[in-house]
């Protein structure tokens, strides 16, 4: 089918600066800010990508490796809920010892110059207790999140613990902590109130205090030292949002398992893969994006993008790692110039001394691992890779892109998600340079293949078009008018990786002829191959090879392994297989083998023994724990939930969705010395009824589908340096 759309009359739009409340400077008189089109580092466009993990759900071993891979995928500031529960469980008894050394944490960010926003609330949510309000609250004579003096009070006493630890690593010292996000969801949503919520159903406030609220917390914070570049505010679903003080971040899910908390259910097509005009005056209402302020008068950016999504007790899946990059496709084509993806790192949840388990009763009592990126345990998935290709394009091009405006075909504006048969495109545009953005997921929906799509552009300087097929699942960027060093690009049907010395590096999206149209000649290339243009060099990678890709310094690497620079050195990852390693010769215009490293210790499976119904102790071989960088308990089984138990500690459980269950051991191996793994798998149920009986008595009968453990191994991972 063919689509025309007419950029000829473009207006330029006015971009200024928001302000000093939107700006600071640190020692050395870098200056962060923003316009109302994008942030900026010393005046200059900078695209920011921002990554959701929580400090207290990954163990302090764990987060430099944790930061390095989330710097090595491409994002460039790290955003962390810090929960008050956390810290506060036990009321005036502050917490920052192991995982919850928010000091200790920021030094590694430093360490490896990644920016902070800390999420400080008070009320966070998260899946945490309560939202990561402590429970003693509830046993105060005032209501909280509300404008009430004696919360406040409870308030600012968290508030200066948290700059005890912060002081001296905000930017304005030379520091990480550039962002702090007033509140969560205000007036929009809460979390369950776990004291009753298992019988009763109660929920933690929503608050009802207004915009007062917001801005008494801003002061609040910056009172007791909490003072940064600029501060942040949720604005989805009609939160208030203190937009003259904090910067509006937006997000969108299209795997909500919030639907079913009460009951389960088949979850609908959502609309978060249709591109929405959301930096436009004339448009202030759109699918979740309908903002109490000028929408140009502002950034579009986000905190909360889907980069994973956990399960709940009634909704399970496999998350198609397809869904996290074609939502952040959706987001740029819809004029977002600041990803934030939730979660980027998944955890564990650390236990409580008064309460053992603080995550909320919708979700495992430990597991937080949200099927993300950068797994509970640092494992890296598919979804990493595609999306570093995304980070990769937007810092390519980071000074031009930001300054390119959404414009979008009218077929859009009315278009509902189970329609699949309209191509779904948008066009950023600048003058007569910018970039196609075409989609082709959709979530809980089966796209097919396209083939034969044609989409026309009517352009200042002339018409191009763009002919090209795509795979269902697929989505792609692709340019128009960009200079390649001195080669005029017309278009490609290609998507720009990295210009490496000489070469630049296109993926080919699945299913689509990588074409390339350079002063006015077309070239079909072919993934794999490079070839000369002009003075330039143009090397087409597959999608496949494109998670392989890796720059650093000025060299392009193939590698099959997670390759990962840690400030000092250069290192690979292997938990399965081996590593062949491929470096980019210009001379010889292709990868050449450099090293091939293999890994001795392969997946070891293991044996078991059943102890009782749905009980296990899983045998370990000696000294097998230690001596590597990490050991996991890789298990599969079938079941309804899975609790694995060091001793007596629970150390991990799973809502069983078919997929791996991934256990840490090596933190535990002197505990496991002592005494045995217990795997506990509670089994299907059905027909479930609690008959009653005289004093209380109460017992419940059902037909059980017995669980069962299928497979246990151990994969331990090492890292090699290159």
């Amino acid at each position: 089918m063919i689509y025309h759309h007419d950029l000829t009359s473009i207006p330029e739009k006015p971009i200024y600066p928001l302000g000093e409340k939107f700006s600071g400077r640190d020692p050395s008189r870098r200056e962060i800010g923003f316009t109302n089109y994008y942030m900026t580092v010393n005046g200059k466009p900078f695209f920011g990508v921002s990554g959701e993990m929580h400090f207290c759900r990954v163990a302090p071993d764990q987060w430099e490796d944790s930061v390095v891979k989330m710097k090595c995928g491409g994002v460039n500031i790290l955003s962390t809920y810090v929960f008050w529960n956390v810290h506060e469980e036990e009321e005036g008894v502050f917490r920052f010892d192991g995982c919850r050394n928010l000091r200790a944490f920021l030094e590694v960010c430093e360490k490896h110059g990644m920016w902070v926003i800390l999420r400080v609330g008070p009320f966070a949510h998260g899946e945490m207790r309560n939202g990561g309000l402590p429970d003693w609250l509830y046993g105060k004579p005032y209501d909280v999140r509300e404008d009430d003096p004696g919360f406040l009070e409870a308030v600012r006493n968290f508030f200066r613990a948290l700059h005890g630890q912060a002081d001296g690593h905000y930017f304005r010292q030379g520091g990480c902590v550039v962002g702090a996000q007033i509140e969560n969801e205000y007036q929009h949503s809460s979390a369950p109130w776990e004291i009753t919520t298992g019988v009763s159903g109660e929920w933690v406030n929503g608050g009802k205090s207004g915009l007062p609220y917001m801005l008494k917390l801003k002061q609040i914070m910056r009172e007791e030292g909490i003072v940064t570049p600029f501060y942040t505010a949720t604005a989805w679903g009609g939160a208030v949002t203190p937009v003259e003080e904090a910067l509006p971040l937006w997000g969108g899910y299209s795997y909500q398992p919030w639907l079913f908390y009460s009951k389960p259910g088949i979850h609908p097509a959502t609309p978060e893969y249709i591109y929405r005009d959301n930096h436009n005056s004339a448009v202030t209402k759109e699918y979740n994006f309908e903002p109490s302020y000028d929408p140009e008068s502002r950034p579009y950016a986000c905190c909360e993008m889907m980069g994973g999504m956990m399960c709940s007790y009634k909704y399970r899946f496999q998350m198609d790692m397809r869904a996290i990059d074609a939502l952040a496709n959706t987001k740029l084509g819809s004029g977002c110039n600041l990803l934030g993806y939730y979660m980027y790192k998944g955890g564990t949840t650390p236990t409580g001394r008064r309460t053992p388990y603080l995550n909320e009763g919708q979700i495992p009592k430990r597991s937080y691992d949200y099927q993300a990126a950068v797994g509970e345990f640092g494992q890296i998935r598919e979804s990493y890779g595609r999306l570093r290709a995304i980070h990769m394009f937007c810092q390519l091009f980071s000074g031009f892109f930001e300054q390119t405006k959404a414009v979008l075909p009218a077929h859009l504006k009315n278009l509902q998600p189970d329609d699949l048969t309209p191509l779904r495109f948008s066009v950023r545009v600048k003058g007569s340079s910018g970039f196609l953005f075409v989609n082709n997921f959709q979530d809980h929906a089966k796209m097919r293949d396209r083939h034969g799509d044609e989409v026309r552009l009517s352009l200042p300087d002339g018409d191009i078009a763009f002919r090209f097929d795509i795979a269902a699942g697929e989505n792609a960027i692709l340019p128009f008018g960009i200079d390649l060093g001195g080669v005029r690009l017309d278009w490609a049907t290609a998507q720009p990786l990295a210009h490496v010395g000489g070469a630049w590096f296109f993926l080919a999206p699945e299913g689509m002829q990588p074409v390339y149209c350079i002063d006015g000649k077309e070239i079909k290339a072919a993934a794999g191959n490079a070839f000369a243009a002009g003075h330039q060099i143009i090397m087409t990678l597959s999608r496949r090879d494109s998670q392989s890709f890796w720059v650093y310094h000025d060299t392009a690497y193939l590698c099959d392994q997670p390759l990962l620079w840690d400030g000092k050195q250069l290192k690979v990852e292997i938990a399965e297989g081996c590593a062949a390693l491929r470096v980019w010769s210009e001379t010889r215009r292709e990868f050449v083998p450099a090293r091939r490293i293999e890994h001795p210790c392969q997946p070891m499976p293991l044996s078991w023994e059943a102890v009782g119904t749905g009980r296990y102790t899983v045998v370990l071989p000696a000294d097998a724990l230690t001596g590597h960088k990490q050991a996991l308990l890789r298990v599969r089984y079938h079941g309804d939930v899975g609790h694995a138990f060091a001793g007596s500690e629970l150390i991990s459980d799973n809502f069983c969705n078919g997929d791996n269950w991934d256990i840490r051991l090596d933190c535990y191996a002197e505990a496991l010395k002592h005494a045995p793994l217990v795997l506990y798998l509670s089994p299907i149920k059905k027909n479930v009824t609690v008959d009653t009986s005289a004093m209380a008595g109460l017992q419940e009968k059902a037909e059980v589908d017995a669980a069962a453990l299928l497979s246990a191994a151990l994969i331990r991972v090492d890292e090699y340096p290159v």
